[in-house]
C-alpha cells in the first residue's frame, strides 16, 4: 500500500505550559511541527479531501491539546500524539516537535523542544 506523509511546519501557537509559575501565568510562544504517515492511495486518484488526512482538522486538534495547560512539554507532546491517533484513526506513525521558543532559563537561546516519533 502507498504511504503518504502530510508535513505541517512551524505552527505558532500561544501556550501556558512550563514548571515556572510565570510560565503559567503569561505563557509563551511555541512552534509545533508534525509529519504524520497515512495511505492516500485513494486521495491521489480522487481529488477528495474525504480520502485524506485534513491538515485544517489535524491543526484544530493541535490548537486543542494545546489549550490545556500542562508542566512538560514532552506532556503536551504525547497529549498531541494521543488525540491525534484516536480523532484520525488512518495514522501509521509520525514525528511531532514541540519547541518553546526563548524559554525563561538565564541564557539566550532560540528554543527548547520535544520531539516524539513513532
Amino acid at each position: 500500500m502507498l504511504t503518504t506523509t502530510i508535513e505541517i511546519s512551524r505552527l505558532l501557537l500561544y501556550g501556558h505550559h512550563g514548571v515556572a509559575m510565570q510560565e503559567r501565568v503569561v505563557g509563551n510562544r511555541f512552534e509545533i511541527s508534525l509529519r504524520l504517515r497515512y495511505p492516500a492511495q485513494e486521495a491521489l486518484s480522487s481529488d477528495n479531501v474525504a480520502d485524506t488526512l485534513n491538515y485544517a482538522e489535524v491543526i484544530e486538534t493541535v490548537k486543542s491539546e494545546m489549550a490545556v495547560p500542562s508542566d512538560l512539554i514532552e506532556h503536551v507532546a504525547g497529549r498531541i500524539r494521543e488525540a491525534l491517533i484516536k480523532r484520525f484513526p488512518k495514522i501509521e506513525g509520525g514525528w511531532i516537535k514541540v519547541a518553546k521558543l526563548c524559554p525563561p532559563c538565564g541564557v539566550q537561546l532560540a528554543e527548547v523542544a520535544c520531539v516524539v516519533e513513532w
